[in-house]
């Protein structure tokens, strides 16, 4: 759990200083307030573009030096990043005060989160559905960062080199396919190691008050050929494509409700929220039982659109979880039947202790 956050030059806030005293922090304000960027803060304290994905950048707080800052504690180590005015676009991690990378972070703190954005995940592009896939797995397999990051280079590389077939060396085109076929075959293993988990832990859960979600991935061949291979092969296709056409770049997420027989795409706005919700608490599940402990949840605006029933039922689970939460809501009316809780309000970019 995270037991203290600093924020410094970041979005609105210019410092900010949480300190939470419960599983659950509520932050509860005016649209606008700054509510959001507290849980941004938060995300990025993992590898990765945070709940946003925005840029490092876009981030900085407008009337700031130019560089933002943060910071927290996460069971006695720190873990800090940030970014500097002078290289605004450069990431900076540190971890018990020792530069690091990003993925490093995914050893100390799992966070996965839920925001109102995603309400569209299943009407999205499957990019976005990868991205939350990703989310999902690096929480259980902390060096799926890495592996993307490495196969995201050797692909960008390969299809430079695919630009211009003739002056390609094909041993340049060999390495990097083998690149592509090492740490690709370890991103697909990942994520259907992740669904099937997932699968498993859902089909004990009823239909009710969440709906239960059948999950798969599009888009994986069947074929006993190396992925390696298979690149080399189609090389003279993937340059007249101008990209390449195989690999696990090329996933998609699939979310059924098992009750109804339908595509997440299909179903109503709230029947989408409950599928996504149903994810996330089997998720939450399966990396407590593998981690020894349970993943840090951002839920913005999450009960906004759920009935009192379903709201009530959420609070329990998300308590019988053992895991922190953060939430953020702009009627605190809404969580009245919160458990103890560290509530916040937050107004213009200045944090305080609620008075209930």
């Amino acid at each position: 759990m995270i037991g203290r956050l600093t924020l410094s030059d970041f979005r609105n806030h210019a410092d900010a200083l949480i300190l939470p005293d419960h599983a659950f922090i509520l932050l509860t304000g005016d649209n606008g307030a700054g509510k959001t960027n507290i849980l941004e803060a938060v995300s990025m304290l993992a590898p990765g573009r945070g709940l946003r994905g925005a840029a490092l950048s876009a981030m900085a707080r407008q009337d700031g030096a130019g560089g933002f800052g943060i910071a927290a504690e996460v069971d006695g180590a720190m873990l800090g990043t940030g970014v500097t005015a002078a290289s605004p676009d450069r990431r900076q991690v540190r971890i018990g005060g020792v530069a690091s990378s990003a993925n490093a972070l995914a050893d100390h703190l799992s966070i996965v989160w839920l925001t109102p954005a995603m309400d569209r995940l299943f009407l999205d592009s499957p990019g976005g559905r990868r991205r939350f896939l990703d989310r999902l797995t690096l929480a259980l397999h902390p060096g799926h960062a890495a592996h993307s990051a490495r196969y995201d280079a050797a692909m960008r590389a390969r299809n430079r080199l695919l630009a211009d077939m003739r002056r390609a060396d094909p041993a340049w085109l060999s390495a990097l396919e083998a690149q592509m076929g090492e740490h690709g075959t370890a991103l697909a293993e990942a994520r259907a190691d992740l669904v099937a988990r997932l699968n498993d832990a859902l089909a004990d859960q009823p239909d009710e008050p969440f709906a239960r979600p059948l999950i798969a991935i599009l888009g994986e061949e069947a074929s006993d050929e190396p992925l390696a291979g298979r690149l080399a092969r189609e090389r003279r296709r993937d340059a007249a494509a101008g990209r390449t056409l195989s690999g696990p770049h090329r996933h998609d997420l699939s979310v059924t409700h098992i009750a109804k027989g339908q595509a997440a795409a299909l179903c109503s706005t709230g029947e989408q929220k409950a599928l996504l919700l149903s994810i996330l608490l089997a998720h939450a599940a399966l990396v407590a039982a593998d981690r020894g402990q349970p993943p840090v949840l951002l839920l913005d605006e999450v009960a906004a659109h759920l009935d009192p029933l379903r709201r009530a039922a959420l609070f329990q689970r998300l308590q019988e979880s053992g895991g922190q939460v953060w939430l953020t809501g702009t009627e605190s009316s809404l969580f009245s039947e919160l458990p103890d809780a560290t509530r916040l309000t937050v107004t213009a970019g200045h944090v305080f202790r609620s008075a209930a």
